[in-house]
């Protein structure tokens, strides 16, 4: 059991740490809403690599874009990542050298854990599965990739798709949930 004095000093560092995320976030939020000139894009750069991304170069972060935590973030020379995308890099997040990722796109490496029946859903914590993108690939808009999902070299996923399974380099797919439909000829 804990004292008194143990349990306000536990509920200062739950208030201390969701004040920093605060902060980060309202930092984030400023910061990406920056048009996508190259000093904006580098001083884009400078915070995620501050916050434990690797950045490679001359990435293009269009306004709106969405990277929580950023830690656990790795992009490749020359991605673009456009108007609103989101990309939630815990379960960890690697996009290859020269990808396109399209308007309102979302990439999401982590969800909720589903508790048994009779647990909390509020107290079940997250599931975390890392996401991959390999070299060369065309994520169309309005696209949502789950965790644990690898889009293979020179893939192109259509606008629109829910990707719930890994995707063979150089296929075409398409579809909730996305299926291939052909590859690059």
């Amino acid at each position: 059991m804990l004292t008194a004095d143990e349990s306000v000093g536990s509920r200062s560092c739950v208030h201390m740490r969701r004040t920093a995320v605060i902060w980060v976030e309202a930092i984030l939020r400023i910061l990406f809403s920056l048009p996508r000139f190259r000093l904006c894009n580098s001083l884009k750069a400078v915070f995620l690599r501050a916050v434990g991304a690797k950045i490679g170069r001359r990435c293009v972060f269009y306004p709106g874009v969405w990277i929580m935590t950023g830690r656990n973030l790795v992009l490749g020379d020359d991605v673009d990542l456009a108007l609103d995308v989101l990309v939630t890099t815990d379960g960890g997040v690697s996009i290859g050298d020269r990808c396109l990722i399209g308007y309102r796109t979302q990439i999401i490496s982590g969800n909720h854990h589903v508790p048994g029946k009779g647990e909390r859903i509020f107290e079940a914590g997250h599931v975390h599965r890392p996401v991959r993108i390999e070299n060369d690939v065309w994520v169309g808009a309005n696209c949502v990739i789950l965790p644990g999902v690898t889009i293979g070299e020179g893939a192109v996923i259509g606008a629109g798709s829910i990707v719930t399974k890994s995707i063979p380099p150089f296929s075409m797919a398409v579809g909730n949930p996305a299926r291939v439909i052909r590859t690059r000829d």
